[in-house]
């Protein structure tokens, strides 16, 4: 039994902390960068995340749900928190920064794959830094000395000089609006989630424009002046679904995630949590590519140790 549960809620965090006689775990959600998706919530196996729904007057623009963290449910297993695109949520255990789940081997992490070709960038060029719909790009002019540049306007010799981009890659959810935007295609990044993202404008209240208010990628839905409408952009979405939680109109927005580029894993939870969050088609894939590797390690071992028995 624990000794104390608490909850602390502030303006910038929520933290839920459970006391025991030798241990102290607790689970922080920064909520500067929680963007208030579905992911987190859906793949808990106590169901201790909660969404709350803030209440929209009218002339309102919609705001994001809200997480919730119901502490006597929690079982800081630590799944929320490799699985956020945003790496909104941390765990600690006696104040030290540790994933259970990774720490056992049973879960994946997320893969964010960006590569930067600097050698391709062009000098006072910042158009990365400013796709970046959240602020996570950096551009620096250095000298040969590896100074940094204060006034880039008075540059007259380019010489002896290099661009340096600084990414913070951990918060980064892969949007790749930095790739499409870069004029020399010196910015490559591979997507976490892949999936595609319907909107049934038929269905739409006429002058909604809730998901738009929401999206924490601003480009991933746009507004057609043709119709009025809203529609999406999959090469940008990052499927986190608060589109989704926020739409009124029940089948006016569907998303489905087909694929997740995570590091290789063997495990029945992650099994468990694939199957919720994505399609039954990827589900079925990874399972399959899991036992086809499987039988090849089998098959592999198995011609080791007839070699080893026949020297």
């Amino acid at each position: 039994m624990p000794m104390k549960e608490l909850k602390t809620d502030t303006q910038n965090h929520l933290i839920i902390e459970r006391l025991l006689h030798s241990r102290h775990y607790s689970l922080t959600l920064n909520k500067q960068l929680c963007k208030g998706c579905e992911i987190c919530k859906t793949i808990c196996p106590r169901e201790a995340i909660l969404i709350k729904k803030p209440l929209k007057k009218d002339g309102e623009k919609a705001k994001p749900p809200i997480l919730d963290i119901d502490e006597q449910r929690c079982s800081y297993c630590g799944m929320c928190e490799p699985i956020c695109p945003f790496n909104a949520l941390q765990i600690k255990i006696n104040e030290e920064h540790t994933v259970p789940v990774l720490k056992t081997e049973s879960f994946p992490q997320l893969v964010r794959e960006i590569t930067v070709d600097t050698s391709k960038c062009p000098i006072k060029c910042v158009d990365c830094e400013k796709a970046c719909p959240l602020n996570l790009i950096k551009v620096n002019l250095l000298t040969k000395d590896g100074k940094p540049v204060k006034d880039k306007k008075s540059i007259k010799r380019k010489k002896n000089l290099r661009v340096q981009v600084d990414i913070k890659r951990d918060l980064c959810p892969c949007c790749r609006l930095c790739e499409i935007k870069c004029p020399e295609g010196a910015i490559h990044v591979r997507k976490i989630f892949h999936g595609i993202l319907n909107i049934n404008v038929q269905k739409c209240p006429e002058g909604c424009r809730d998901c738009l208010d929401v999206c924490p990628i601003p480009e991933a839905l746009y507004l057609e002046k043709s119709d009025n409408r809203v529609y999406p952009k999959d090469a940008y979405c990052v499927f986190c679904g608060v589109c989704r939680l926020v739409c009124p109109a029940e089948g006016a927005l569907t998303l489905e995630r087909r694929s997740i580029h995570h590091t290789p894993i063997k495990s029945g939870a992650w099994n468990k949590t694939l199957e919720k969050l994505t399609s039954v088609r990827e589900y079925s894939k990874e399972a399959k590519l899991k036992g086809w590797m499987k039988a090849q390690a089998t098959a592999e071992k198995r011609l080791v140790l007839k070699a080893e028995g026949g020297a």
